[in-house]
């Protein structure tokens, strides 16, 4: 389970939650100009747009959950299970890419969101698992600071929505999220209105009433109404620090807390990092579960037209900062 989030203001805020039981060895990876990404169908691409995102990197090739590209491109993979759909065979005419494939594929060769669009129109997932692994359910979240796109591929077809609120979850289909949403028009950030009976002297008892209703549970559902709710209210910031903070804060409010969700497997689900990226600054921040830290990877200074990956090793150890006096704690 995972909550993606696209805030257009301020030359574009893009991160998620990557809720899971487990790590799979995940990294931030930077993919430099002239790291050669090599396709099953596709032409190889020896040059193209430089990548920062989160990816387990196997055999030399990162496996990203999510990423930017220097551009200010951004694409999120997410879970779908029981609803994507993969074909082991794509007729000549159409654009064959394994889902492991599909950011660098899209990311490397596209500046913006209309690009992308037009990269994807012919676009059929290729059902052919790397090294062996199993193929990963996914749906996609891609965004700039114009707007977002939702793409999904069912038995159905291959669909590109338009996404107006700027959040995805997991299932069910997107088309449900924005209808579900419909149900909840009476929310409000503001204090409540007595429109029960206005004749009777009803007053609040406290702050945060015009929202009674609004879920709060972990189910992809709820999440993606409540991060719809507290994005599409959140306010425009002024710094760089108060933008990335109050992203942040979005993902928390959807966040897995341990013990709150248990997998049929009787796996604790967390969410093991959030994630915000900076198109405007090209950097990447994340925080861990285990580390409330904010850590941030800037592009800038990498050398960019190189053909080697740089990683960067996920901080997961706790850092607190004491104000006075020795710790007085056991870091054994």
């Amino acid at each position: 389970m995972c909550t993606s989030i696209a805030m257009f203001q301020g030359g574009g805020y893009f991160g998620r939650n990557l809720d899971l039981e487990y790590s799979f060895g995940e990294q931030v990876v930077i993919m430099p100009r002239a790291f050669p990404l090599r396709f099953l169908r596709q032409p190889e691409m020896p040059r193209h747009f430089a990548l920062i995102g989160m990816a387990n990197v196997t055999q030399g090739y990162p496996l990203y959950a999510e990423a930017m590209n220097e551009k200010g491109l951004y694409m999120a993979g997410l879970n779908f299970p029981g609803n994507a759909w993969y074909s082991p065979e794509v007729p000549e005419d159409c654009d064959a890419v394994a889902p492991y494939e599909l950011i660098p594929w899209v990311l490397g060769s596209c500046e913006n969101l209309a690009q992308a669009k037009e990269r994807l129109a012919r676009f059929r997932p290729l059902g052919i698992p790397f090294a062996g692994l199993p193929l990963a359910p996914l749906h996609w979240h891609i965004a700039d600071r114009t707007g977002a796109l939702v793409l999904e591929a069912t038995k159905d077809g291959v669909f590109l929505y338009d996404d107006p609120v700027g959040v995805l979850t997991n299932n069910p289909p997107f088309p449900f999220h924005q209808m579900n949403l419909t149900q909840y028009q009476g929310l409000d950030a503001r204090q409540v209105q007595n429109r029960l009976a206005p004749g009777l002297p009803l007053q609040p008892f406290g702050q945060g009433m015009g929202a009674i209703g609004l879920p709060g549970d972990a189910s992809p559902t709820s999440r993606y109404v409540k991060a719809a709710f507290h994005k599409l209210n959140s306010p425009q910031m002024e710094t760089e620090e108060e933008q990335v903070t109050q992203f942040f804060h979005l993902l928390d409010s959807v966040a897995m807390v341990r013990g709150s969700v248990i997998t049929p497997e009787g796996r604790e689900d967390i969410t093991t990092y959030s994630c915000c990226i900076s198109a405007q600054q090209g950097v990447y921040y994340y925080k861990t579960y285990t580390n409330g830290r904010i850590r941030a990877v800037r592009l800038a200074g990498e050398d960019l037209d190189g053909e080697e990956l740089r990683c960067f090793s996920m901080e997961e150890k706790q850092d607190i900062l004491f104000q006075n006096g020795d710790t007085g704690l056991d870091t054994q």
